[in-house]
C-alpha cells in the first residue's frame, strides 16, 4: 500500500478520533495503520516501544490561551476495556523523563489506558527532552497545572483518546505531580489517587527567599542535570499567595474522599518521608494507605535516561498496579 495513502488514513482516523465522532469503522483503520507501522512501512508518525502491546502514541492538545500540551498515551489497545492511568510530572519534570515511558509501558502491560503529557510551560517543547524553553517555565503557576490537569480528566472521560467507556480515572503523580493530582483528586471522574513522593507543601520558600523574589521579580534554580539556572517569575509566588486556600495540600488531603495510595522512599532528600506522614495523618485513614519503601530516593533509585529497573521501582509498579486493581 502506498505510503503516502497510509499515512492519510493514519491522520483522518486520528481527526475522526480527536473529534470524539470515534466509530469502529475508524478504529479499524488505525489498528490496520498501526499493524502496518510494525513493519516498517512508515514510522514518523507513531511512537513504537517494543511491541504492539506496548505502542506509544503522541497527541497534542491546547490551553485556552493557546499554549501546547503535548500528549504521550501507552496501551490504546486498553481503551474502554481497563482503567485509565493519568500520570503528572513533577518540578523540573517531563513526560519522558527517565523512568516515566517505562512506567507508562508496564501499566499498559497490566492492561491499563495511560496518559502522559507535559504542562504547559513546564520549559520542554514538543517531545523532546531538553529544556528550550526556560522563558515559559519561568511563567508557569501551580493553579496553572492544576487547570491543565483537570483538562486532560476531561478529554479523557470525553473521549478525545477513543472511547473508555465505563472504565475508571485515576491519578497518578510524582513529586510536585503528585501535589497537583492532590488537588485534582476531587473531580467527579476520578476513582482513586497514587502519590509518588509527593510533596506537602506548595510553598517551599524561606521568607527570605520570598522577600528577594518580590524584589528582584523572579527567584533560580539550578537543573543539576543540565546545569541551567532556570528562572521563575514572581507571578509563581503571587499565585501561591493568592490561591493559598485552593493550592493548600493539607486542607485538600482532609477533604478528598478518594481511595489514595500514598508511596514514598524513607531516603528521599528532595521531599523528606515527614511529608508523606503529613499527607498521611490529614487524611482519611479508611480509605488511605500510606506504604515506606526502604532505601528508596525521590526517584526510586533510577536516572535519566532511564537505563535499568531495581527492586524500589519494581515494588513502586507493583503497589501501584495492586492498588488499581482492587479499586476498580
Amino acid at each position: 500500500m502506498n505510503r503516502a495513502i497510509i499515512k492519510s488514513l493514519y491522520w483522518y482516523s486520528k481527526y475522526i478520533q480527536n473529534r470524539a465522532f470515534y466509530k469502529n469503522k475508524f478504529l479499524l483503520i488505525y489498528r490496520i495503520v498501526k499493524f502496518v507501522s510494525l513493519i516498517g512501512i512508515f514510522d514518523d508518525s507513531i511512537s513504537i516501544s517494543g511491541n504492539i502491546e506496548s505502542m506509544s502514541v503522541h497527541y497534542k492538545t491546547y490551553t485556552s490561551d493557546k499554549e501546547t500540551i503535548n500528549i504521550t498515551v501507552y496501551g490504546e489497545e486498553n481503551l474502554g476495556k481497563g482503567p485509565n492511568v493519568i500520570y503528572a510530572h513533577g518540578f523540573k519534570g517531563f513526560k519522558d523523563w527517565g523512568f516515566v515511558p517505562e512506567a507508562g509501558k508496564i501499566l499498559a502491560e497490566a492492561g491499563c489506558f495511560v496518559v502522559t503529557f507535559n504542562f504547559s510551560r513546564n520549559g520542554i517543547e514538543g517531545n523532546s527532552t531538553e529544556f528550550t524553553r526556560i522563558d515559559k517555565f519561568a511563567e508557569n503557576t501551580l493553579s496553572r497545572e492544576v487547570e491543565e490537569l483537570n483538562k486532560i480528566i476531561d478529554l479523557t472521560v470525553s473521549g478525545y483518546f477513543g472511547p473508555v467507556g465505563n472504565q475508571p480515572v485515576f491519578l497518578l503523580g510524582h513529586s510536585r505531580g503528585g501535589g497537583v493530582a492532590l488537588l485534582c483528586a476531587g473531580h467527579r471522574a476520578v476513582k482513586g489517587l497514587v502519590t509518588w513522593a509527593a510533596i506537602a507543601r506548595a510553598d517551599r520558600f524561606s521568607e527570605r527567599q520570598k522577600k528577594d523574589w518580590l524584589a528582584t521579580g523572579f527567584f533560580e534554580v539550578v537543573n543539576q542535570r543540565t546545569g541551567q539556572v532556570m528562572r521563575m517569575n514572581k507571578s509563581f509566588l503571587e499565585d501561591l499567595k493568592k490561591n493559598s486556600e485552593e493550592l493548600d495540600l493539607i486542607r485538600a488531603a482532609k477533604k478528598i474522599n478518594k481511595d489514595w495510595l500514598i508511596l514514598h522512599g524513607n531516603q528521599d532528600l528532595a521531599v523528606p518521608l515527614p511529608e508523606a506522614e503529613m499527607l498521611y495523618e490529614a487524611s482519611d485513614k479508611n480509605i488511605t494507605e500510606l506504604k515506606i519503601i526502604e532505601g528508596a530516593g525521590h526517584t526510586f533509585n533510577t536516572v535519566h535516561p532511564f537505563q535499568e529497573s531495581n527492586s524500589k521501582f519494581d515494588y513502586l509498579l507493583e503497589q501501584t498496579i495492586k492498588f488499581i486493581r482492587k479499586i476498580k
